[in-house]
């Protein structure tokens, strides 16, 4: 598959663990922005309205194909630092919605 793909993160975090969350997921984009094929990335915070995750990440890279590669370095940067994503979720009450996406062709 060619053209852009997105990976989108969705997270609701509880309040006494946002300094945290925001540390680890600026450490993990340091090493996504570090890959081939990587375009941005955009982490939002909802300010308003009722929807129940108030963390979004957004990383938008060339095609779907550096996906596996991008996955294992990041695996491999997790390792490095002793870090456990699904260890530190449940730790700090954190519940993700991750999935990858296209665009919809008009």
């Amino acid at each position: 598959m060619n053209g852009a793909f997105y990976r989108v993160d969705k997270f609701v975090v509880p309040e006494a663990a946002r300094e945290e969350f925001l540390i680890n997921v600026l450490k993990t984009h340091e090493v996504l922005q570090a890959q081939e094929g990587f375009i941005r990335h955009t982490v939002l915070e909802q300010v308003s309205g009722p929807g129940e995750f108030n963390f979004v990440t957004i990383a938008e890279w060339e095609s779907a194909e550096v996906l596996e590669r991008v996955k294992a370095a990041v695996q491999a940067a997790h390792r490095a630092r002793n870090f456990d994503p699904q260890a530190f979720f449940a730790r700090l009450g954190i519940r993700a919605d991750i999935a990858n996406y296209k665009p919809v062709a008009a």
